[in-house]
């Protein structure tokens, strides 16, 4: 149930994932708090950018990290070994056939994954199979839809209309986020909760300009060029364009927005 992963799985795929998740460390997981001797699924790790900060985040929580992708998983527990991190085993495992006995885990963690999925609802209801009851679920989305900026570009938002189109030719949906409170109640979850992360970064914020507009969003566009130029979503004078134009939003005198949202329910 799940297509090519839209941004690849390059080197500098790599190293954005984990930019990402340095930038916005306190931004999406101060708040992520797991009770010592608890057991949490981190369910579609990838090459352990979020895991790193979970568990030197909570020292004396028990995390299992699954991912469909064997070198990915190499990656992540590599990148756990380097920091001497003690509290994360890790097995490869399809999110939507869970190698694990019905209410496993105390608590369920996933991050920038159903918006890979050809059907998300389903990976919840997997998902919910192996949490304990009264358990808890964290799902952290972006959604590109929610990016502005200054100064504003046509040029510039059809690019990053390009990637929301390339990502959906894949069966994915870049607009997630926008839609975790009703997928999560569709998924019968309770207690539903849903709070946006707003990402602002002006020239006050020199590490959000390199960190987030630059090596996260940017790069992220700048991914799926080929993607977009295959598919005829635009001619190339036209995405050069719209780049530079992105990054002109990271001057002196630019401004970007990005929002992204992260869920809690309870089985």
């Amino acid at each position: 149930m799940k297509k090519e992963y839209v941004h690849g799985y390059t080197t500098r795929e790599n190293r954005r994932l984990v930019d990402q998740a340095t930038t916005l460390a306190e931004l999406l997981h101060s708040d992520t708090v797991y009770p010592p001797g608890s057991t949490v699924l981190e369910a579609g790790c990838g090459v352990g950018a979020q895991t790193v900060i979970l568990a030197r985040n909570n020292p004396e929580t028990l995390f299992t990290a699954i991912d469909i992708s064997k070198d990915s998983l190499r990656t992540a527990s590599d990148r756990i070994a380097s920091e001497g991190l003690e509290n994360v085993s890790f097995r490869r495992g399809d999110i939507f056939h869970l190698p694990f006995p019905d209410e496993s885990f105390d608590h369920v963690f996933v991050c920038f994954v159903l918006e890979h999925l050809l059907n998300p609802k389903e990976a919840l209801q997997a998902l919910r199979r192996v949490l304990k009851s009264g358990g808890t679920i964290t799902i952290i989305e972006g959604d590109h839809g929610s990016t502005y900026f200054h100064p504003d570009s046509p040029h510039a938002r059809r690019a990053i209309q390009c990637l929301i189109d390339v990502q959906a030719s894949l069966g994915g949906n870049a607009l997630m986020g926008r839609q975790l409170y009703p997928i999560l109640a569709g998924a019968k979850f309770r207690d539903v909760r849903v709070s946006p992360r707003t990402v602002y970064v002006d020239a006050c914020r020199p590490g959000l300009v390199e960190g987030f507009t630059k090596n996260t969003f940017i790069a992220m566009i700048e991914g799926v060029r080929e993607q977009a130029l295959r598919l005829g979503l635009q001619d190339e004078a036209a995405w050069e364009k719209g780049v530079r134009d992105l990054y002109r939003t990271a001057d002196g005198d630019g401004t970007f927005i990005y929002m992204f949202f992260k869920g809690t329910a309870v089985k």
